[in-house]
């Protein structure tokens, strides 16, 4: 997945290697805000061990994926697709690749990454198969 950037447009903020579709409406074809990913693409996230999350992704993987516009109702990017728990994934602190990019955030809303991880400490892998978005 590539990085997230504030102001950019809904599915370019998710993926780069988009292409659009158009849905066949009564006949006509008309364009659509709905991309489909071209190759593989995949997001990690943590989840705190409690969460009722957990139980719906290992009974049904697929899942909907809302993040947040830019409260006014544009920025609106949603992405369809499967997760699964990933016990290969090291805890949240000693991944070095999300800690790069999340690092400061984290230190924002905990004193350490190390107590992050201890909250947030179920990695979830993401794999985008649609986004939509405008």
């Amino acid at each position: 997945m590539s990085a997230i950037y504030p102001g950019e447009a809904g599915p370019s903020r998710l993926l780069r290697d988009i292409a659009s579709s158009c849905e066949e409406t009564h006949g006509a074809r008309r364009p659509r805000s709905r991309y489909r990913v071209r190759r593989p693409s995949t997001a990690l996230v943590y989840s705190r061990a409690d969460a009722k999350r957990l139980d719906h992704i290992r009974a049904h993987p697929q899942i909907a994926l809302h993040l947040d516009g830019d409260g006014q109702g544009g920025d609106i990017v949603v992405l369809t697709g499967e997760a699964e728990i990933d016990p290969d994934e090291p805890p949240a602190h000693k991944n070095a690749p999300y800690i790069a990019k999340y690092g400061e955030l984290i230190r924002s809303g905990w004193p350490t990454a190390e107590e992050f991880a201890s909250i947030y400490s179920v990695p979830i892998r993401i794999r985008a198969r649609r986004v939509r978005g405008h």
